[in-house]
């Protein structure tokens, strides 16, 4: 990797990528299929069905119940989703490496904004992100560009730039990174990549960790407001 530049800035997807959420999500879609009288599904079914956000998706699904679907899937998910929260392997040591790099992070995610800034905290990770955008805080969800541009905009940067890296683990977060001017990098979906015309593909975050560990730093420093983001 002669050409390796280390990136300025990360943003990451949550689900499935910091965190195994979809045993909680897969409850609660489950619940609320039951009550339509539809058939549920796997936790793998999950994880492919819900990576759109839930305004686009439960349209689909339940017409015009949809919002009777939402209520139940949230009412259900609220009672559960801290307590069946799990960093993924590697997740945090990652993220304190990114920390220790001076490397600004932001997640991304379509899940909905409190759910989502309520598990950072319970996992005590508010410190390792500059800002947190959930689904409904923007007028597009991701794969649009508006939750990166909204991220970014909050610690005083850009997109459209291939040195900030966008890590996810579905196409949902290549096309947003695609659309927002970023490198997309998959992570527990190497069998992907191929397909989607991913160069940067690992099986786990420490994977991706030990990349970027080895390789080092031969960026030029980013000025991140008014302070150099410095790589000692």
């Amino acid at each position: 990797m002669s050409d390796f530049v280390f990136p300025r800035v990360v943003i990451f997807d949550w689900d499935n990528t910091l965190v195994d959420s979809y045993p909680a999500i897969a409850e609660s879609i489950n619940v609320t299929r039951a009550a339509f009288g539809l058939e549920t599904w796997t936790v793998e079914e999950a994880k492919v069905r819900c990576a759109r956000a839930l305004t686009d998706s439960f349209p689909e699904w339940f017409g015009a119940d949809w919002e009777r679907a939402r209520d139940i899937y949230r009412g259900h998910f609220s009672t559960i989703h801290l307590d069946r929260l799990v960093a993924l392997d590697g997740a945090e040591a990652l993220l304190r490496f990114l920390k220790e790099r001076a490397t600004p992070c932001f997640v991304v995610s379509n899940k909905r904004g409190d759910f989502l800034r309520s598990e950072v905290h319970a996992l005590g990770w508010d410190a390792l992100f500059v800002h947190v955008v959930g689904a409904e805080e923007t007028p597009h969800p991701k794969p649009h560009r508006d939750p990166v541009d909204l991220a970014l905009g909050r610690g005083g940067l850009k997109a459209d730039d291939p040195a900030i890296w966008f890590v996810g683990d579905t196409s949902v977060d290549v096309e947003c990174a695609r659309n927002s001017g970023c490198t997309p990098v998959l992570v527990h979906n190497e069998a992907e990549a191929a397909r989607l015309g991913v160069a940067l593909a690992f099986s786990d975050c420490h994977a991706l960790r030990t990349l970027l560990y080895n390789q080092g730093d031969r960026g030029e420093p980013l000025f991140f407001g008014d302070k150099a983001a410095r790589r000692d």
